[in-house]
């Protein structure tokens, strides 16, 4: 029901006391590594967002994504405008938001911690936003049972919240949010308090939800299993920077740079010290004494961008690596049976390196200290700058 756009938004938290004496032991924590993050302190203050640039469509469900401290919270919250932006404008349908207050927004937000009111019924919860637009009791009654319905929370609707489970309260949550039918649905890590099962059930939910009501959804999560099965789009953040914005796919086959492949995907991609080679205009990559040519698709990008022969960080996923007669030599230290899969966890090259290996196609069983070796093909390889990082490819 809207388009959002942020430009140049730029978030900086002005230091508190004396702010001399805070920028030292600020640049101080930055020099000594105590620092969780790695945000950059100005004259003004912290920055905890930089350069945010986002035009985000009608109908469109974006997720911000990122480990804590990456700026993805504070970016919703000056969406909504319970943070002031620093610098940069924010549009919704083409309006300036800057300085309109968040009740003027068209917008409405589900927090974390559910923010219910514990005196309230859930039917009362769900009227409450209605009641404050004075709207007729009727249709208050109307819009609420019909977002009860959506969520599949008409049996609930004369308890309380303390009557309830962290599951059917987030419902709860959610339909408070919907009855209002905004413009713009935000949702800050709205499953981070429901245990694993909860969640997936959830995650099932917002996905059908989105399909049932016709709004724009920004959604910010650290989990990104979360990000890869709810987003049309991913935005993925660090330090206050956005580093990738893509469909799931994209960022999975195509990351950018080392922190993207790192981020996305579980387990966590393989990294290696490896070399980048051409010859007669045939890239490989060299590991351990095994030479791999990368796939015509990733050859063309290298030759257009004429990338030199260089020592490179080589991605490989676990899922992409495979145990064969001949390749990388290896040994098992740990082995997790996953059920249709098998975890190995092994020593190569000085790394800890995970293969994944399909139950159906296990020949034996691999205990602590045997040698193995496993080779990948080269479509499945991701290329990395040892200078800055970046993806070779692009």
């Amino acid at each position: 029901m809207a388009t959002v756009e942020l430009k140049d938004i730029v978030k900086i938290y002005p230091f508190a006391g004396d702010s001399k004496k805070e920028k030292k032991r600020n640049k101080k924590k930055e020099v000594t590594g105590h620092k969780t993050t790695h945000l950059q302190v100005t004259d003004k203050g912290v920055i905890a967002v930089q350069a945010f640039n986002l035009d985000i469509a009608d109908k469109e469900f974006i997720v911000l994504v990122g480990p804590s401290g990456c700026g993805k919270s504070t970016t919703l919250r000056m969406v909504a405008g319970l943070e002031e932006i620093s610098e940069g404008e924010l549009y919704i349908d083409g309006n300036l938001m800057n300085d309109v207050a968040p009740k003027d927004r068209d917008i409405a937000m589900v927090f974390q911690s559910y923010a219910l009111y514990p005196h309230m019924t859930v039917k009362e919860n769900l009227a409450f936003p209605l009641k404050l637009k004075k709207m007729p009791q009727d249709e208050i009654d109307r819009k609420v049972n019909e977002a009860a319905e959506i969520l599949g929370i008409t049996e609930y609707l004369d308890r309380k919240p303390k009557a309830l489970s962290g599951g059917q309260r987030q419902r709860v949550a959610i339909g408070r949010a919907i009855v209002r039918e905004p413009k713009v649905l935000l949702m800050d890590e709205p499953l981070s308090n429901l245990d694993a099962k909860l969640r997936n059930q959830m995650r099932a939910e917002i996905i059908k939800l989105r399909k049932r009501i016709n709004t724009t959804f920004i959604y910010v999560t650290h989990d990104q299993t979360e990000a890869m099965t709810l987003g049309d789009r991913i935005v993925i953040m660090k330090d206050g920077y956005i580093q990738q914005i893509g469909t799931p796919q994209e960022v999975f086959n195509h990351p950018r740079n080392l922190f993207v492949a790192g981020f996305i995907g579980s387990p966590q991609m393989n990294f290696f010290d490896a070399r980048l080679v051409c010859e007669n205009k045939v890239y490989s990559v060299e590991l351990g004494g095994v030479r791999v040519p990368v796939s015509a698709e990733k050859n063309a990008r290298l030759l257009e961008k004429n990338v030199p022969e260089q020592n490179i960080t080589l991605g490989v996923r676990p899922e992409h690596t495979v145990i064969a007669d001949q390749g990388v030599k290896a040994q098992v230290d740990v082995s997790e049976m996953m059920g249709s899969s098998v975890h190995l966890h092994v020593s190569a090259e000085g790394k800890d390196v995970i293969i994944i290996v399909p139950t159906v196609t296990m020949t034996k069983e691999y205990g602590l200290g045997d040698d193995i070796h496993f080779t990948f093909d080269g479509n499945v390889v991701h290329l990395f700058s040892k200078e800055d990082e970046h993806n070779l490819e692009f």
